[in-house]
């Protein structure tokens, strides 16, 4: 885990909500496709209109928040989804309460 990736994943407001509304995914978003999103998680597309941007955006997004290991992604045919990576949370959340 690099600690300033994911300070720098979290700077950004949007990328912040995305990462909290992944906690709880039934709560904001209509399942897709059949997905269950707490093992599958949600897709591209959902964030993007959540958020009201372009897809580049929602996907630039979502990449810097998977570089920095938040979340994970995964492709089923046509479609890419993402969840949280609840194992990297606890390592960062580790990293405050140890060396911060």
């Amino acid at each position: 885990m690099d600690p300033i990736e994911v300070f720098k994943a979290l700077s950004n407001e949007s990328r912040l909500q995305i990462l909290q509304w992944f906690k709880e995914p039934e709560k904001y978003f209509a399942p897709h496709e059949g997905i269950d999103m707490r093992k599958i998680g949600v897709c591209v597309c959902q964030v993007q209109e959540k958020l009201s941007m372009t897809q580049s955006t929602a996907s630039q997004y979502l990449s810097i928040l998977q570089r920095a290991g938040l979340i994970k992604m995964e492709r089923i045919g046509k479609f890419t989804y993402y969840k949280r990576d609840e194992d990297k949370i606890q390592e960062i959340a580790d990293f405050f309460k140890c060396e911060l």
